[in-house]
């Protein structure tokens, strides 16, 4: 390998619920003159992906609980909002004043469950994440094997991070291929043999494709092309969650 590519998807149109995503996605890369091919690996901003699935929420129609709207009157939130996290949360991992951390359902660790109002189509309403985004990932993926392309696909969302300011986009979901490149057991150059080094390739491709696609530019796909990557027809992102008993952190 001695270069990628990685360019943005653009002319998609408003996802709505029903919309078929690897359809569209095949659409406007060929209509943009750079259609998908196999070997590629796409990457979809989980945001479009919760609109297909309808997991748009009118903040309207919300039942907030006590809880919910004493902890948002204290800390000048929506208490729709707030009732949406609790309800997405497995549990809180920490609360400290209008902070609230969690862990979703799918086991993952970040700021409001993923619950976010931009982007949302409209003003008053939510994005929760996907129910599953390995299922949407394999489903993206299999309308694209109906079209005669074998591609990879990462589902990603934007993450903050322990120790360091700003986010970056991760991986939530994935399909086709395997989200870890193990180095374990292997030898560098110079005679030291590796033991932990495992590299999280799922997040570093949901990062660089990031660049192309950002938060305003309405490019929620991209393309990486020219990296190889080992295919897995059981590939989970539970492969990427640290077991409990092995978090230091939580």
């Amino acid at each position: 390998m001695s270069s990628i590519e990685i360019f943005g998807v653009p002319g998609l149109p408003e996802i709505v619920p029903g919309t078929d995503l690897a359809a569209a996605i095949f659409d406007a890369a060929s209509a943009a003159g750079r259609p998908l091919a196999s070997g590629d690996i796409l990457v979809v901003t989980s945001k479009i992906v919760s609109k297909a699935e309808g997991r748009v929420v009118d903040l309207a129609t919300v039942e907030v609980s006590p809880f919910a709207r004493q902890y948002a009157e204290r800390w000048e939130k929506d208490p729709a909002v707030v009732e949406l996290v609790l309800r997405e949360a497995r549990r809180v991992v920490r609360q400290v004043g209008p902070v609230l951390i969690t862990e979703t359902r799918h086991g993952f660790v970040c700021a409001n469950s993923g619950v976010d109002q931009s982007s949302s189509g409209g003003h008053g309403r939510a994005v929760l994440l996907p129910e599953d985004p390995d299922a949407s990932a394999r489903r993206i993926r299999a309308g694209l094997r109906e079209r005669g392309i074998d591609v990879a696909v990462i589902i990603s969302d934007t993450f903050g991070r322990p120790w360091r300011e700003g986010q970056t986009d991760v991986a939530i979901g994935i399909a086709g291929m395997h989200p870890i490149t193990s180095y374990i057991g292997q030898v560098d150059p110079h005679g030291h043999e590796f033991r932990v080094q495992a590299l999280c390739t799922a997040d570093e491709i949901a990062g660089a494709a990031e660049l192309v696609k950002g938060n305003l530019s309405r490019v929620p796909a991209a393309v990486v092309r020219g990296l190889p990557w080992e295919p897995d027809e059981q590939a989970t992102m539970q492969l990427i969650i640290r077991e409990p008993e092995r978090d230091l952190f939580r």
